[in-house]
């Protein structure tokens, strides 16, 4: 919105220009939700050690080592969507239909996800609001997201990855599909938040990776010469997954190991499902299950846990779920695991910008 005014004195001054260009906005979008991160931070944490918020309580039944952790303050994913939002109104167009559906499933998600910190916070237990309630939701906010896209004409084309001009036409049932994406990227983020900065390292990689793929899908030329599906008015996407790409290493700053601050469902929900929604916009939906590989991952290791444990009486696969949590019980230590996890991440996403080209 800022840009369109900016842009107006161009005549007078050539200067201007540059706000015509994505790249140019695309990184003062950077450039801005970094340091509005790095200033938002501090004055969270000392607010609510001020006010004797009780911070993020921990589970009993987790690893023993995480009981130190009690009492960290938490909901700093409050400072990644308002660093993201404000980059919105400052160098996005609003009136796009992209930008707008995107920011309603994240800013959904984010108040969902805080009023489940709240409760948690509030109460000293780790329930939060109740999951099938939760689930509700979600599934709602994901549902509008796809039935506004069938209404508008958006195309039900599901694409596959490695293959070039194939796709089927899911009809109605894009709809389900549009739902699976982004509740099952919301709820696989927020399993993925369970060590100091597991989860905002994978958020930014698969963040990066939508920036290429939505710059090329909105680019005519690009998207032909790479047999992309070409998405007019997408490109305003990789705006807001840069100043996300910004906001995750201002936020690690903090919420590197030993965290200061924790992300809360506030963020992980919102940036999950935030992620989803882009992939099913950008036409990609399927390369997020590479893409976003650990998240993945994590999510399997908690189902086939549970129904393991369910038909055999008891019996677990892992000693821990999810996944992360296997590790950490086998010995790994919390920074070394962490890392490890990134590096993986980064390997997947990597391969994932690979598909353009082995198709």
């Amino acid at each position: 919105m800022l840009y369109n005014w900016l842009y107006t004195f161009h005549t007078k001054c050539t200067f201007f220009n540059v706000f015509k260009y994505q790249s140019f906005k695309a990184m003062s979008a950077f450039v801005f939700s970094f340091f509005l991160v790095l200033y938002i931070l501090p004055k969270l944490i000392n607010w609510q050690k001020k006010e004797g918020v009780k911070g993020q309580p921990i589970r009993d039944c987790g690893p023993q080592g995480h009981l130190s952790k009690q009492g960290t303050p938490t909901m700093g994913g409050i400072s990644i969507i308002i660093a993201i939002i404000l980059s919105m109104f400052l160098f996005t167009d609003i009136t796009n239909l992209n930008i707008i559906l995107v920011m309603f499933v994240l800013i959904s998600y984010a108040i969902l996800g805080f009023v489940d910190d709240w409760r948690k916070v509030t109460k000293q237990n780790t329930k939060g609001v109740p999951g099938k309630v939760k689930l509700f939701w979600q599934i709602l906010i994901a549902g509008i997201f796809g039935a506004i896209l069938v209404y508008n004409g958006f195309s039900t084309n599901l694409n596959f990855p490695f293959l070039k001009n194939f796709s089927i036409d899911l009809g109605y049932f894009f709809i389900p599909f549009v739902i699976l994406v982004i509740v099952g990227t919301s709820n696989a983020v927020n399993l993925t938040d369970g060590l100091d900065g597991l989860a905002i390292g994978p958020i930014m990689t698969v963040a990066l990776l939508y920036v290429i793929l939505t710059y090329v899908a909105g680019h005519a030329e690009l998207s032909k010469y790479l047999s992309v599906f070409y998405l007019p008015k997408v490109g305003e996407l990789s705006i807001l997954l840069m100043a996300l790409l910004a906001t995750g290493l201002g936020f690690l700053w903090y919420n590197t190991f030993p965290a200061s601050i924790f992300m809360g469902d506030l963020g992980s929900l919102s940036l999950g499902g935030f992620l989803g929604a882009i992939a099913v916009l950008v036409k990609h939906e399927l390369l997020l299950v590479l893409a976003g590989g650990i998240f993945v991952i994590e999510a399997l290791s908690v189902i086939i846990q549970v129904y393991y444990f369910k038909l055999t009486g008891g019996k677990r696969i892992f000693k821990m779920a999810p996944i992360h949590h296997h590790f950490e019980l086998k010995g790994l230590v919390e920074p070394k695991l962490i890392v490890r996890f990134w590096i993986v991440s980064i390997v997947l996403a990597v391969i994932s910008l690979a598909t353009l080209k082995l198709r």
